[in-house]
């Protein structure tokens, strides 16, 4: 089998560290120059039955538990009047049910799972056809199965679905405070080693550490799809722009502002988008997808788990159907289409808790359901009375 991956994710690289496993080569090709060419962002919380056990399953959770950080379950939950409505502060022989680890962090140790030449850096792909896979600039490769773990505006996801992505209505912007145990250490403290999540009527704001020492803040506004283009925030002027950014937050309380003051220049807007959940197509014998590519759901903490987890079970499938391609494909994509659309819905209701009124109170019931009614003990039968 010759068998090419389209991106070098978490999910792409799973899939070609589980055919390593089982004795099968495959190539991965990536767009960027090398594995530090970028920054690759905040982490992730990997759950025990699908990013952990795709771990486990590919021999790498000893290496997972290596990195992961058990504190980062901590959890405080805020009104933006300042009042804590949840704190929950993990102890520290708690099991590891969804620890953080930085995507670096989790890329590394794909990556060194991998047999040098694995990765084709520097390859972004063009089009295909006919059995090959032509890139940017020139090159090609021929292939016996396609794989596109290309991310959320997916090129390999036009050979099979004519799905894209659609604004979910809400925006984030992403900045960061470094160091900031030395610092802002008072900010550190408020923040904690989890993290922070300040819920409003159509914004919030989340703070949650890195293990660099940097905390990431996110805000998220719910304003329609052109807010980014036409809210006027100057975002190549930082200075200019935290200011804006924090008389958006007018009347909350001050230490939620000083978040957005403390942030150095870094200032990634991004708009949020979503697939249909439930999006499945006609098996193709030749091409499949995987992740965000696949099944691009709200950023609720289940992406990365379920492109882990994708990875590993198609890895899985082509060896159990050794030289029979298109039935891995089937049985894979069958499995991938039930679980991943019962994510994907789970995902797009939890976001709907995050935001309107009352939004901090309904995320505390969500952590902190009501315990059923208990029903009133019998009192017996009625005695009867004779004279």
């Amino acid at each position: 089998m010759s068998i090419a991956i389209i991106g070098g994710g978490p999910g792409g690289l799973a899939l070609a560290r589980t055919l390593h496993l089982h004795g099968i080569d495959a190539v991965v090709y990536e767009r960027e120059t090398s594995r530090d060419a970028r920054t690759q962002g905040g982490s992730l919380d990997l759950h025990t039955d699908t990013g952990q056990r795709a771990l486990r399953e590919a021999g790498l959770i000893d290496g997972f538990h290596a990195i992961a950080r058990g504190e980062g379950q901590d959890l405080r939950l805020l009104e933006p009047d300042g009042t804590l409505l949840l704190q929950e502060d993990t102890p520290d022989d708690a099991p590891l049910a969804r620890p953080e680890v930085d995507r670096a962090d989790l890329r590394d140790l794909l990556l060194d799972s991998l047999p040098s030449g694995t990765v084709r850096w520097g390859h972004a792909f063009a089009y295909a056809e006919k059995g090959s896979v032509h890139f940017a600039g020139g090159g090609s490769a021929r292939y016996d199965l396609l794989v596109g773990a290309d991310g959320a505006e997916s090129r390999v996801r036009r050979l099979l679905t004519d799905a894209r992505p659609t604004h979910t209505g809400e925006n984030s912007i992403e900045l960061g405070i470094p160091d900031i145990d030395r610092t802002h250490p008072g900010l550190a403290e408020m923040v904690g080693r989890g993290s922070y999540w300040v819920l409003g009527d159509g914004q919030s704001l989340a703070a949650q550490r890195s293990s660099d020492g940097r905390v990431r803040v996110g805000l998220i506004f719910r304003t329609g799809v052109d807010w980014l283009a036409t809210s006027g925030i100057p975002f190549d002027d930082p200075a200019a722009a935290r200011v804006r950014l924090i008389a958006l937050f007018a009347g909350w309380h001050p230490r939620f502002t000083a978040l957005i003051e403390a942030c150095d220049d870094t200032i990634v807007p991004r708009a949020i988008s979503a697939l249909p959940a439930g999006l499945t197509w006609p098996s193709r014998p030749d091409v499949t997808l995987l992740g965000d590519a696949a099944h691009l759901m709200p950023p609720v903490g289940e992406g990365a788990n379920m492109a882990l987890l994708d990875g590993v079970l198609l890895g899985q499938a082509l060896a159990v159907h050794p030289g029979d391609i298109p039935a891995a494909v089937r049985s894979y994509e069958r499995e991938m289409f039930a679980r991943t659309s019962e994510a994907a819905r789970m995902s797009a209701s939890v976001q709907a808790l995050l935001h309107g009124p009352g939004a901090a109170r309904r995320m505390l019931a969500f952590f902190q359901p009501e315990p059923p009614a208990q029903p009133e003990p019998p009192t017996g039968p009625e005695q009867s009375v004779s004279s």
